[in-house]
């Protein structure tokens, strides 16, 4: 997995705007449903918003890193309580990212 440069990440937050959140973390935390559940919404989406509830900052940046680690995916930006994270597909990828 490559790092994104910032004018990828800055190409993909624009793309990230408009998107509603297509998963929601809750109290219960990151469960493996939830897993599965981004697992499989990964497969449908390359750019996905995520939100992640919670009061404490700590707990919520190990949702975040948690996330990331386990979907293998760029996270792109976070926002109060929404993260935005990208992973191409393996064929026929549907966002082409800018060279630099």
């Amino acid at each position: 997995m490559t790092k994104l440069t910032n004018n990828q990440k800055k190409f993909l937050r624009s793309k990230g705007h408009s998107l509603k959140p297509v998963v929601m973390i809750g109290q219960h935390g990151l469960s493996e449903a939830v897993l599965s559940e981004l697992e499989s919404s990964l497969e449908t989406h390359e750019l996905l918003k995520i939100k992640v509830r919670g009061d404490d900052r700590e707990d919520k940046q190990l949702v975040i890193d948690k996330i990331v680690q386990a979907t293998h995916a760029h996270l792109v930006q976070v926002i109060g309580s929404v993260m935005v994270i990208y992973r191409a597909f393996d064929k026929d990828p549907q966002i082409i990212l800018p060279r630099k």
